[in-house]
């Protein structure tokens, strides 16, 4: 993945494909435009004018309620309009490849198509094939990545670890464990790449040896085949569930010895550091990678992170789509009512613009 490819020729967000070739200024600008978009939230009127004029597509040729309503989620709630398009009974069903999808998709005059496919490379293939005005929005591709999974990630540790909105750097001297199915999980190399910009360079992962991929220590973590070792003195575990529907061998014995020897217990709890958090991307599979007693405990801050994922998300197709770009803050602090009452609408060329002239 070349990371040129996600940025335009001043350093901004021109697609989000993945966090791998991100550095820590871009990172941290998008955790603080989040933070930001939150802030001007706060109020009774839960929407923005940066994106109104704009449109966004969510093409999602895998299933996917919670990630796709919340894409949808912090599109409107940034006036853009969203059109929800389900591939798997699409043309693409019947033989129309993804780049035929494409162009024909293209013509909708779309400005963002946020995508998610089996493939890994599937989003790419699309930003490389895509028209110079319009952008991608990695939603999951095949075990490549989840980049803004591994944002809300980075903003829900950076909440805990370093206060709300503080912007400091927590990350360099934090413990993480990701505990469960590192082979199949696009999640953890998310987390990974965007970790290790942050400056973490203890990250553990957890698993037995058949769901550990191969090389992983390349990328700068420590393996752990007991949960005990990868747990011991922790801030952080991020724990992944049992993908089965891309399991096509016998990876386990069965999911109960799987929780037996890797599933988060309350006894388990006392090896990690008693302000430690617990994390899961969702969806929870109870009485496999966790104890539902533990994923709703006072450690947990699962459903926190399905708040921060609105924020982030929005955070991404605002410095895409609106005035962003690093150094410049796209967050709009005007409400869309009070926008459009005085003519304003925000976004970064206004929705009187051509196309030809949205993309700098």
């Amino acid at each position: 993945m070349s990371p040129q490819l996600q940025l335009d020729s001043h350093g901004r967000l021109r697609h989000l494909l993945t966090l791998e070739g991100l550095d820590a200024a871009l990172l941290t600008e998008i955790l603080d435009t989040a933070d930001g978009i939150e802030r001007s939230l706060r109020g009774p009127d839960k929407k923005l004018a940066t994106l109104r004029g704009r449109t966004i597509v969510n093409l999602f040729f895998e299933p996917s309620t919670r990630t796709r309503t919340t894409f949808e989620l912090a599109a409107k709630r940034l006036s853009a309009d969203v059109l929800n398009l389900q591939m798997a009974a699409s043309s693409t069903s019947k033989g129309e490849t993804l780049f035929d999808t494409l162009k024909t998709l293209e013509a909708m005059q779309a400005d963002m198509f946020v995508v998610r496919h089996e493939a890994s490379g599937a989003a790419h293939f699309f930003a490389e094939h895509a028209a110079p005005d319009v952008a991608i929005l990695n939603a999951g591709d095949g075990r490549h990545a989840h980049p803004t999974q591994g944002l809300l990630d980075l903003l829900t540790i950076r909440r805990y670890k370093s206060g709300a909105g503080s912007g400091g750097n927590c990350f360099s001297g934090l413990r993480v464990a990701i505990v469960g199915d590192v082979l199949h999980s696009r999640v953890a190399r998310s987390d990974i790449h965007g970790l290790r910009a942050l400056g973490t360079r203890d990250i553990r992962v957890v698993a037995p040896p058949t769901l550990v991929p191969a090389g992983i220590e390349q990328m700068g973590v420590r393996v752990c085949h007991r949960i005990e070792d990868g747990l011991d003195g922790v801030d952080v575990v991020i724990l992944l569930r049992l993908q089965k529907e891309r399991m096509l061998g016998a990876y386990l014995p069965s999911s109960g010895e799987f929780h037996r020897d890797f599933g988060l217990t309350r006894q388990r709890l006392g090896a990690m550091r008693r302000d430690a958090i617990v994390m899961h991307p969702g969806p929870i599979n109870r009485g496999v990678e966790v104890e539902g007693e533990v994923a709703y405990g006072p450690q947990s801050v699962i459903l926190q992170q399905v708040s921060h994922g609105i924020a982030v998300r929005m955070a991404v197709m605002s410095m895409i789509l609106g005035r962003g770009g690093r150094g410049r803050s796209p967050v709009a602090s005007r409400p869309a009512g009070r926008a459009a009452k005085n003519g304003r609408a925000g976004g970064r060329s206004g929705s009187g613009t051509s196309r030809q002239g949205r993309r700098a």
